[in-house]
C-alpha cells in the first residue's frame, strides 16, 4: 500500500486520462461534517487527489446587519458566530466598544469575565475533542464527558438566564453580580470534573486505534499555518506558543499564571493533545479567578459610567432619568466618538477580532469580524490532499470549524 508521501508525489504529476477519478460531494448536509460544509473531492479510489471547499450555505450577513444596529443590539449577533463558546464572543465585542468609548471597567469585572471565558473555552474543547473521538468510532467517551458541558451551561444559566446563545454581559460589565450559586457550582465543577477529564484522556490519548487514525493525519507545518493566518490551538499544535492572553493581555490576564501547551507536527493528534492540555490550564485560571473575585469587594460588577452603562431595570420602572438613559443607550442615542479600533480576544478556536469604524453615528459605519474558523477552512484542501477519505472527517473535526464563523 502506498504511503501518504508516495501518493502525494504521484498526484503532483499532471492528471492521467487512464485513471478514472471519482468526484464526491462531501456535504453540504452530511452528519459527519458537523455543519453546513461542502467539499468537492476528487478521489483516486479512497485517496483524495484534490479538494475544493465552498462557503455561503449559512450566510447570515452579520456584519451588514450589525452596521444597521446600535452598539448594544449587536451582542446577540456575536452569540451566533462560534455558538459553542458564545460568552467569549460577547466579551470580545464589549471590549471593542469599550475601547472606542474609553470605558474602564473595575478589576472585579475583569476577573468575572476571565472566569466566564475560561469556562467557555473548557466547554468548547470538551465538544471538539469528544466529537473527534466519535469520528474515530469512540462514542462512549463523548457520552461520558458531554454532561459536563451541560454543567457549565447551568452556571451560565445562573449568571444570565440563558445557556447556548447567552447574550451575556454588558458594555461596561455585567447586568448583575454573580450570586452564591454561581460560585458554588463553579467550585463543584472544579472539584468533580478533573478526574473525569483524566479518565477521558486515558481512554483516547494512548488508544491504538485513535492514534493510528490521528497521528500523521492532516498535518501542517508552522510556516504554512502562519501563511494561512492560523491562530489558537491549531497554530499552537504546529509548535508556536502564540496566545493573545500572553502576547497582548486583556481583562487582566497578566494577573494569572498558566502555561501555553504546544505540539510539534501540527497533525490531528497534536491538535487533540493541545486542546486537552488547554483544558487543564483553563481549570487553573478559573480557580485563580474565583479566588481573586472573592477577595475583592462584592457588588462591583460594572463600570461607573452612567452615560454608557444601562441603569438597573427596577430604576427604569420608577425613575424618569433612568428611563431616559435606558432609552438613549438602547436606541443608540449616546455620543460615540469618531475613530477606528481593533480589539481581539483569544477565542476557544483562536483570535476572534472586531474591526470597528465609527463616524460618530448611532451604528457602526463599518464592522468586520476576524473569525478564526474562516482561516482554517482555507487550509482544509491542502491538509487532506493525499489522505484517505475517512481522514477528511477527522481532520475537519480536529480543526473545530464552526459554520457560524465561516460566512458572517
Amino acid at each position: 500500500m502506498k504511503t501518504n508521501l508516495e501518493f502525494l508525489a504521484e498526484i503532483q504529476e499532471p492528471e492521467r486520462p487512464e485513471i478514472a477519478y471519482t468526484t464526491l460531494n462531501l456535504g453540504p448536509t452530511h452528519p459527519a461534517t458537523h455543519g453546513i460544509f461542502q467539499n468537492v473531492l476528487k478521489l483516486d479510489g479512497e485517496r483524495i487527489v484534490s479538494g475544493e471547499q465552498t462557503i455561503g450555505y449559512i450566510h447570515r450577513a452579520f456584519e451588514k446587519i450589525a452596521e444597521r444596529r446600535p452598539f448594544y443590539q449587536i451582542t446577540p449577533l456575536t452569540d451566533r458566530l462560534n455558538y459553542c463558546s458564545a460568552p467569549i464572543n460577547n466579551t470580545g465585542w464589549h471590549l471593542t466598544v469599550e475601547k472606542l468609548l474609553g470605558v474602564k471597567v473595575p478589576k472585579r469585572v475583569d476577573y468575572m469575565r476571565v472566569m466566564v471565558m475560561e469556562l467557555s473555552r473548557i466547554s468548547d474543547h470538551i465538544i471538539c475533542n469528544s466529537i473527534l473521538g466519535v469520528d474515530t468510532g469512540a462514542l462512549t467517551a463523548f457520552t461520558y464527558v458531554y454532561q459536563w458541558r451541560e454543567f457549565i451551561y447551568e452556571i451560565y444559566e445562573e449568571i444570565c438566564g440563558a445557556r447556548l446563545t447567552t447574550n451575556m454581559g454588558r458594555v461596561g460589565g455585567f447586568e448583575r453580580d454573580f450570586n452564591q450559586i454561581v460560585f458554588d457550582k463553579t467550585r463543584k465543577f472544579l472539584k468533580e470534573f478533573p478526574p473525569v477529564w483524566k479518565e477521558f484522556e486515558s481512554l483516547l490519548s494512548r488508544n491504538r486505534i485513535f492514534m493510528d487514525r490521528t497521528i500523521d493525519t492532516g498535518g501542517l507545518s508552522m510556516e504554512r499555518a502562519l501563511n494561512y493566518g492560523f491562530t489558537g490551538p491549531n497554530l499552537r499544535a504546529c509548535g508556536l506558543d502564540y496566545d493573545l492572553r500572553i502576547a497582548e493581555p486583556y481583562c487582566s490576564y497578566e494577573d494569572f499564571r498558566f502555561d501555553i501547551p504546544v505540539g510539534t507536527t501540527g497533525d490531528t493528534y497534536d491538535r487533540f493533545m493541545v486542546r486537552n492540555e488547554e483544558i487543564w490550564q483553563s481549570l487553573r485560571i478559573v480557580e485563580q479567578a474565583l479566588n481573586k473575585i472573592q477577595e475583592l469587594e462584592p457588588g462591583v460588577f460594572h463600570a461607573d459610567s452612567d452615560q454608557y452603562y444601562l441603569p438597573p431595570k427596577v430604576e427604569v420602572y420608577k425613575n424618569m432619568e433612568a428611563l431616559i438613559y435606558h432609552f438613549k443607550i438602547i436606541m443608540g442615542e449616546i455620543e460615540a466618538p469618531v475613530g477606528e479600533v481593533y480589539s481581539a480576544v483569544e477565542g476557544a478556536n483562536g483570535e476572534l477580532g472586531f474591526y470597528l469604524i465609527s463616524d460618530g453615528g448611532r451604528t457602526p459605519y463599518r464592522l468586520h469580524f476576524r473569525r478564526p474558523c474562516f482561516v482554517y477552512y482555507q487550509a482544509y484542501p491542502e491538509m487532506v490532499k493525499g489522505q484517505l477519505l475517512s481522514d477528511a472527517i477527522v481532520v475537519m473535526s480536529s480543526l473545530n470549524v464552526i459554520a457560524g464563523e465561516l460566512d458572517a
